[in-house]
């Protein structure tokens, strides 16, 4: 699971992962914000109006939700389930919000990455380079970025993304480490009991 401030980097990272790693899914969130020019329902967003939202969120199918920027969030439930189903990691790319909830749904078998910025005027420099948002959602996202950042401190890890060659190769490191997880493994217990068998 990876969350940043907006402009730092984190959909860039995750996108790279996801090209190259044939076992790295994307949990593609719903979202009652408008649909931006290129943006493909079902690919980047299921994009869904205020009252599909409400109704997803009140029979429980999601596995979290917040309100960011005036609009709502949510990861559906049953899509993670079934690829997890099928040996497949899920990367979710969300909020600092929605790591808590989904830090309180799946507490035991969640790994939560923090991007930082080099500096926050690298972090505005970048919100202005990408033109997608007018000046006065630049201004508005700079504002939520402290307050976002401050929430650093309850992952499991942060990259400061300097450059993102470099960033995507830590994110690798953090990725392979965690599936080398004794508990992670499936089929170890077995494959250590033929080792030390004596038959």
């Amino acid at each position: 699971m990876v969350s940043s401030p907006s402009g730092a980097g984190k959909t860039t990272l995750c996108n790279r992962l996801l090209k190259t790693d044939k076992d790295l899914r994307l949990s593609i969130s719903a979202t009652t914000r408008p649909r931006r020019p290129g943006e493909v329902h079902g690919e980047d967003y299921y994009f869904v109006s205020e009252d599909e939202f409400f109704r997803m969120r009140d029979n429980n199918e999601f596995l979290e939700s917040a309100e960011v920027f005036d609009h709502c969030y949510g990861t559906p439930r049953e899509p993670v389930e079934k690829a997890l189903a099928v040996g497949k990691d899920i990367l979710f790319d969300i909020d600092w919000q929605g790591a808590q909830q989904l830090g309180e749904t799946v507490p035991t078998d969640l790994v939560k990455v923090f991007i930082l910025p080099p500096s926050r005027a690298e972090l505005e420099s970048r919100l202005k380079k990408r033109a997608r948002d007018p000046d006065d959602v630049v201004a508005l996202r700079m504002a939520k970025a402290e307050s976002e950042i401050s929430h650093w401190a309850e992952y499991d890890y942060a990259v400061v993304n300097y450059n993102l060659d470099e960033a995507e190769q830590l994110m690798r490191c953090i990725l392979v480490a965690e599936r080398l997880k004794r508990t992670r493994q499936t089929g170890l217990s077995d494959a250590v009991s033929n080792i030390i068998s004596h038959n």
